[in-house]
């Protein structure tokens, strides 16, 4: 598809209605708020799989490399049939392509970096006077890639300061915490793109993921090699499809589960999907007949249980399987299951219910590391709160991009803003708001921005620049993407390191 008809309909519009003489607009990707009690920063993430997907490889195969006949006749007609030719100036898409680059400059902190509100994430400007149109004309598209992975980046984060927590009390420091939880979301996701995108984030804080799509992305994207570093890991485990079946075909339950502990996966760990018919059958009366077999296994029999109370079926799991095969106990006191079992539940684990069973486990002696937990998609798309559920949306951060500095051909400098008031009614008249009565502002910086570090090394802003003033001050904004081509990269790792410096 051609990338410049990803836009809203008025974008089209614009490189018409701006100044005649305007040469540069610089715009700012600001999450202004927040929706969430506490919570005041957002993991910065997918910029650079944003640029090279459509910045670079969208443009170039379907845009430049292809005939500017059949680009231009492409824009026309869907463009014509809709708002009419006299909206909008194709004479500007066809000087783009005759320029054959894209003319953006694009500057950011890194990646993986916790940006408290109300401090840009990235600024974009264009480096030829001829396309200032362009700054914005992307806007849309930016935000739409943008929004859910940096979400998903902060879901993942947010569990892992929860696991680390819990891991520091109760488990062996050696012990990997990025191992303890996994995205069980992909099905539950709004498409294939947006579950990959998602998991690709959570995998910022964690190792674990059934979406094998996140890996492939992460790779292309972020300069990694599944075969030759952690990038993220799958599991081997049974469905209900698989257990009915045998179910139906052996008569019962424990003859497919010798089966994958004899013959299937005799040296390989695995989850067994376990509450197909009576779960605490399963639990209670096949593991024993078949301790032996597990004793014997070369690897780590997950059993799973995908019913009932969440909190309830796995503490309680992990209570039985130390009564029938027993443990260690751990440096720090407590209660770690023989290496051969472990208690999971694939998915519905909320924040407070990851919380309750690390609670439920410390306080009757066991280490957190006996349970493996799965974040679905309800986890990636609303936080359950004191007042209610929050959805996840672009505004649950106001995340926006606004423009707040252009220049004119004469030399001008302007440092623009948008600053709209908040009205209440009182008798029947409009009333500028009191300060605690408003929204969260939608008001933008003004002019050029810098970004650095303030006290206790958080992030901080300064605006009202020109790029006269702010030539040679000190600003984390760091130019990564110029015409068409990155000049700057990140790898996974060191995502993840600026993340988690102990990842």
């Amino acid at each position: 598809m051609n990338p410049m008809l990803n836009i809203d309909f008025y974008k089209s519009t614009h490189s018409k209605m701006y100044p005649k003489n305007l040469t540069k607009v610089v715009s700012y990707l600001t999450p202004r708020g927040s929706r969430i009690n506490g919570e005041d920063k957002l993991v910065f993430f997918g910029l650079q799989a944003f640029i090279k997907e459509f910045l670079i490889e969208a443009f170039e195969k379907d845009f430049f490399s292809r005939a500017k006949d059949e680009v231009i006749a492409d824009q026309k007609r869907i463009l014509d049939a809709t708002i009419g030719e006299k909206a909008y100036d194709i004479t500007k898409i066809e000087a783009l392509y005759d320029l054959g680059y894209l003319p953006l400059e694009i500057s950011a902190v890194p990646e993986g970096t916790r940006v408290p509100i109300k401090v840009p994430m990235l600024q974009i400007t264009n480096t030829h006077p001829d396309f200032a149109w362009v700054v914005e004309y992307v806007e849309s598209v930016l935000s739409a890639e943008m929004w859910h992975g940096m979400i998903s980046a902060n879901v993942g984060y947010m569990y892992r300061k929860i696991v680390d927590r819990f891991y520091n009390e109760s488990v062996e420091d050696d012990v990997p915490r990025a191992k303890a939880l996994g995205d069980f979301s992909f099905r539950g996701q709004e498409s294939l793109a947006s579950a990959t995108k998602s998991s690709a984030a959570f995998c910022l804080s964690f190792l674990n993921t059934a979406t094998v799509p996140a890996i492939p992305y992460l790779e292309k994207n972020y300069n990694c090699d599944c075969t030759k570093e952690p990038v993220a890991y799958g599991a081997v485990s049974t469905e209900h499809s698989v257990m009915c079946s045998n179910y139906a075909f052996d008569g019962d339950e424990i003859t497919m589960l010798r089966r994958l502990l004899t013959e299937l996966y005799p040296d390989t760990s695995f989850s067994v999907v376990s509450d197909s018919y009576d779960y605490w059958n399963f639990v209670d009366n096949l593991l024993p007949q078949l301790k032996k077999e597990i004793l014997a296994h070369n690897g780590t029999l997950f059993i799973r249980g995908d019913s009932g109370d969440p909190i309830e079926v796995v503490t309680n799991t992990v209570f039985r399987l130390w009564e029938i095969f027993g443990g260690t106990i751990n440096s720090k006191g407590y209660k770690v299951l023989d290496p051969h079992v472990k208690a999971i539940y694939g998915d519905s684990i909320t924040p407070q219910r990851a919380t309750k069973i690390y609670e439920i486990l410390i306080k009757n002696g066991f280490a957190c590391n006996n349970v493996v937990l799965g974040v679905g998609s309800f986890s990636m798309q609303c936080l359950e709160t004191a007042n209610g559920l929050t959805p996840y949306t672009r505004d649950t951060f106001h995340i926006a991009v606004k423009a707040t500095y252009c220049e004119g051909k004469g030399g001008e400098q302007f440092r623009i803003f948008k600053a709209p008031k908040d009205y209440i009614i009182v008798d029947g008249k409009h009333v500028e708001a009191p300060e605690a009565n408003k929204e969260i502002s939608k008001k933008s910086h003004r002019g050029m921005c810098r970004v650095f570090k303030g006290a206790n090394e958080e992030l901080v802003c300064e605006d009202g620049y020109t790029t006269t003033t702010i030539q040679g001050l000190e600003n984390i904004l760091t130019p990564v993407f110029r015409d068409g081509k990155m000049v700057k990269e990140y790898t996974l790792a060191e995502v993840r390191k600026t993340l988690h410096p102990n990842f």
